[in-house]
């Protein structure tokens, strides 16, 4: 299935209004700096594992790169055209998965409303690879949120400069650490499926993963 071929999913309204009041702070409320996404999503699955810990089951943190670490999103708030389209080394973003059919996404650097519908997303942030060189095709590594909070580490040395500059502000608050390691981001960034924590789709698997057709 081409990303072209999504369609409106069947949601039941009232049920996700109630969950995201719950679930979520607004955009604005939420732990943000910008470049450090990864960061700014492991915040996201800590403030759901305080208020409601019972729904971090159905929270997955996504992060999009590929081999050539040359990814191209649209819609994002870098972007200086008009359809907004930058080139990530990559990128990471969250997704409730409400239920077998219904699934949003939380992207603190889009455009796009926030949350926005899975399908609405794909479709205007990930168009499709068939255009694309395959250099720029996207991989997905997606990872449950619970293990995310749990194991994920970053000393930020990916920020630095070689005199040890910043090449953007860290966040205010400590580095992120488990208790296995003190960095594992390139675990994540990493697409061979081989290697590192959860599962790596390529763009159709993962619209298929996570956005289910009524037949």
């Amino acid at each position: 299935m081409s990303v072209s071929q999504v369609h409106q999913p069947n949601i039941d309204t009232k049920k996700s209004d109630k969950n995201l009041k719950l679930l979520f702070p607004k955009q604005a409320e939420c732990s943000y700096v910008s470049c450090y996404c990864e960061e700014n999503v492991w915040k996201l699955c800590q403030d759901v594992s305080l208020r409601v810990p019972e729904e971090l089951d159905r929270c997955f943190v996504v992060f999009i790169s590929n081999p050539c670490r040359t990814v191209p999103l649209w819609k994002q708030r870098a972007g200086r055209e008009e359809d907004r389209l930058v080139i990530w080394d990559y990128h990471v973003i969250f997704l409730y998965s409400i239920d077998l059919k219904s699934c949003l996404v939380y992207d603190l650097d889009s455009e796009l409303p926030f949350p926005t519908f899975f399908h609405k997303y794909v479709t205007e942030t990930f168009r499709t690879d068939q255009v694309l060189k395959s250099d720029f095709h996207r991989f997905f590594r997606v990872v449950p949120g619970k293990y995310f909070l749990q194991h994920f580490s970053s000393d930020r040395r990916h920020m630095k400069r070689p005199d040890g500059s910043w090449i953007k502000p860290p966040p205010p608050y400590s580095a992120i650490s488990a208790s296995a390691s003190s960095h594992n981001l390139d675990e994540y960034i990493n697409m061979d499926a081989d290697i590192g924590p959860g599962q790596v789709f390529n763009l159709t698997e993962f619209v298929q993963r996570f956005y289910k057709i009524e037949k």
